[in-house]
């Protein structure tokens, strides 16, 4: 990679892209593009191989069945842990969250073997689906403002020792653990149950992941007027009283 391009890959489009969450590619392309950065956007579908040299691997959402297929044939398939290994940045959303862990539970009801990419467990929940708007503190090591998204899940997620939780919720489950964290994340790989899709909310974790990338402590700056909008009209509607 060199120092103004960049390589991006959408991981398995036609399992994990039920909630939006492409809208994550569309937000990190348009960051890069208004940086002057050249970007090379890669849609690798099911039926296709993980390619290892990608600098960004994103993961959305989906249903249960196409959670487990996906999980099954990234297992396989092994590029996307060798990405890892070679250094490459990872984000991912919900189903995608859950399948970058040691375990979750699939449609069968069984337990389906992740990736191992992050030091977390998910189960399945037993109360009420979590539904709703989220307000939460991204860890303060990131330097990110506050998380604002939408969650939609019935999972459960673990977090072990090596890993830490991306955002401490305000308003909204997250993990679902009750302990008010969401998400997780460690040097390269992140995970969260936030959809809307969470880069449009919160075009920072965007910016985060090209520096990763990219190696950089900083970018140019951009003007964030829309974003800012959204973002004030999702934390407000947060916070107001059910």
């Amino acid at each position: 990679m060199s120092q103004n391009s960049l390589r991006v890959v959408w991981v398995y489009p036609d399992l994990l892209s039920t909630y939006g969450d492409q809208g994550n590619v569309l937000v990190l392309e348009r960051r890069a593009h208004q940086r002057r950065l050249d970007v090379q956007r890669l849609d690798v579908r099911s039926d296709q191989q993980i390619p290892t040299s990608g600098d960004i691997y994103l993961i959305g959402g989906g249903e249960d069945r196409p959670q487990r297929l996906a999980a099954e044939r990234l297992r396989r398939d092994g590029g996307l842990n060798r990405a890892v290994a070679n250094g490459a940045i990872v984000f991912s959303v919900c189903a995608g969250y859950q399948i970058l862990g040691h375990e979750f539970i699939n449609d069968l009801g069984q337990r389906e073997q992740g990736l191992g990419l992050l030091d977390v467990v998910s189960t399945r929940g037993e109360g009420e689906r979590c539904v709703g708007d989220v307000l939460g503190d991204i860890d303060p090591q990131l330097g990110l403002p506050p998380l604002t998204g939408f969650e939609n899940h019935q999972g459960v997620t673990h977090l072990g020792p090596s890993a830490r939780p991306f955002a401490r919720v305000r308003f909204g489950n997250g993990n679902g653990t009750g302990d008010g964290t969401e998400g997780a994340f460690n040097e390269t790989v992140f995970g969260t149950y936030m959809h809307g899709p969470v880069m449009a909310r919160n075009p920072h974790i965007a910016d985060l992941l090209l520096k990763l990338a990219l190696d950089v402590n900083a970018l140019p700056p951009v003007d964030d007027r829309w974003y800012d909008a959204l973002r004030n009209e999702r934390i407000a509607a947060a916070t107001q009283p059910a």
